[in-house]
């Protein structure tokens, strides 16, 4: 009877081990703004499969490419596309990054709900950012030094804003550099002089207003008509075709579940229905 106990224990054992190893673990890594579209995929994904695990790490588009580079992810997440010289890195690694865009964003520009400045153009938020412009009565608001917000050089977020609104000039010195967009949306929060700037979904934080931008709200009508002028795709990022199970995680965020999921966090879905333009109309 004691041998039969013993090997019933073993075999349990080895049934034990063998459920741990078929379980899948996807650890995901890299943009903050990619994060909330992932974070809810990732737990409608696990409802519905419950033998895979997915851990996700936020920390900028650049943390994203190093990850998929030193096989530290499978999928890494985006919010810029890959530099030529992340390409180099990555193949001379033998990896080779496949982009999948999953949805678009705008950058929009935000204060603290004490400010009543409502609209900046292109060039003003340049002035701001390079450190021409300093007080808000410059600006039609109350007379008070600007508090810069920015992302960090790490962000995909502040690549683009550099890109497309600095013209890449060099930010402000005295500009505080925040890890994240949630971050930046606190920050900005708190202080009645900030301005910061974050993807869409974070723009509706309590204590927040969005500023539009040449008179032009982010919207998901305006980024889909291509009128806002500061809107970008979303990535996500493999080594080659994925496979498994990070084949089917992809294919469930780009599925109408997953799109349905981007609307919901305030994203822009591939291709929107005219509820989701509806939604995005600012009021």
């Amino acid at each position: 009877m004691k041998r039969i106990f013993s090997a019933a224990l073993s075999t349990l054992a080895v049934l034990g081990m063998a459920a741990t190893a078929m379980a899948a673990d996807i650890a995901v890594k890299g943009s903050t703004t990619v994060q909330p579209v992932m974070q809810k995929a990732a737990e409608s994904f696990m409802a519905k499969h419950k033998s895979v695990s997915i851990s996700i790490s936020a920390s900028g588009s650049g943390d994203g490419a190093k990850a998929l580079i030193d096989g530290s992810t499978p999928l890494a997440m985006l919010s810029r596309e890959m530099k030529e010289t992340e390409i180099k890195q990555a193949k001379e690694k033998g990896v080779t990054p496949k982009q999948i865009t999953i949805a678009y964003d705008c950058i929009t520009p935000i204060v603290n709900t004490a400010n009543p400045v409502k609209n900046l153009t292109m060039d003003q938020l340049k002035a701001i950012y390079t450190g021409k412009i300093t007080d808000w009565k410059d600006l039609g608001g109350n007379a008070g030094k600007i508090v810069v917000i920015s992302r960090d050089s790490s962000s995909g977020t502040f690549e683009y804003w550099n890109e497309h609104v600095l013209k890449k000039e060099r930010v402000f010195p005295g500009a505080l550099m925040q890890a994240s967009n949630g971050a930046v949306a606190q920050t900005v929060a708190k202080n009645k002089y900030a301005i910061g700037y974050v993807g869409l979904a974070y723009a509706k934080a309590p204590g927040l207003r969005d500023v539009t931008v040449n008179g032009i709200p982010g919207s998901v009508e305006n980024t889909l008509n291509g009128t806002y002028p500061v809107s970008r795709g979303l990535y996500l990022y493999t080594n080659g075709e994925p496979t498994g199970d990070v084949a089917q995680l992809v294919n469930y965020i780009l599925s109408d579940a997953g799109q349905k999921i981007v609307s919901q966090v305030d994203y822009v879905p591939l291709k929107a229905t005219k509820g989701d333009a509806k939604k995005g109309k600012k009021k």
